[in-house]
């Protein structure tokens, strides 16, 4: 679903066409999933968030699954507002986690447009240095939609160029130092059994 004025952060063999969630004809095959126990992953920009929580609000029974922390992008023409960015896509996130049939993944975050810069360096970054990176943004999410409605992902082999697959699932370990038992299990098993159906 990804779409943005910027066409440098759109891989040309993927790109939506702009307002693609407002699409009538695009939603008319939306309209389709629920009745079929299926879900809508959004794979989509910061920017599109709204346009995300109107789909989801007019099919309150599909549940939506919301990619890689809601689309961070801090690069091209969103590298020089970094606050602007937290605080659009922060808002966005936190509208969306009112809607109880929307979900986010956690994770996706080793993406050159993510804006980290994890590979540039001459060594990967070690599990506390993805943890601290990543902490306002996972924090963020966990805040707004609570551990049932979110889920660790790993988005290899994708993310694979800025840091090991280890260094990512002990970095959310660390974010998860002082969650409850219950919390951990829905973060790494139980919400994403629920959403996708796998019990």
């Amino acid at each position: 679903m990804t779409w943005d004025a910027d066409r440098s952060l759109v891989n040309p063999l993927s790109a939506a066409p702009q307002g693609l969630l407002l699409d009538n004809a695009y939603r008319e095959g939306v309209a389709q999933l629920a009745p079929l126990g299926l879900s809508c992953d959004a794979w989509l920009f910061f920017p599109q968030l709204p346009e995300l929580f109107d789909l989801a609000k007019r099919f309150p029974d599909t549940p939506f699954i919301v990619n890689h922390c809601g689309g961070v992008v801090r690069i091209a023409s969103y590298a020089q507002h970094p606050q602007a960015v937290f605080a659009a896509w922060s808002a966005s996130m936190r509208q969306l986690a009112e809607l109880p049939n929307v979900y986010v993944k956690l994770g996706g975050l080793g993406m050159r447009i993510n804006g980290f810069d994890f590979e540039k360096g001459e060594r990967p970054p070690t599990s506390e240095q993805l943890a601290e990176a990543w902490a306002p943004w996972v924090m963020t999410c966990l805040e707004a939609f609570g551990a049932g409605r979110c889920m660790f992902e790993s988005n290899f082999p994708v993310d694979k160029g800025s840091y090991p697959f280890s260094n990512g699932w002990n970095a959310f370990k660390r974010l998860t130092a002082t969650a409850s038992e219950s919390e951990r299990e829905a973060l790494f098993r139980g919400t994403v059994s629920k959403v996708y159906r796998l019990e």
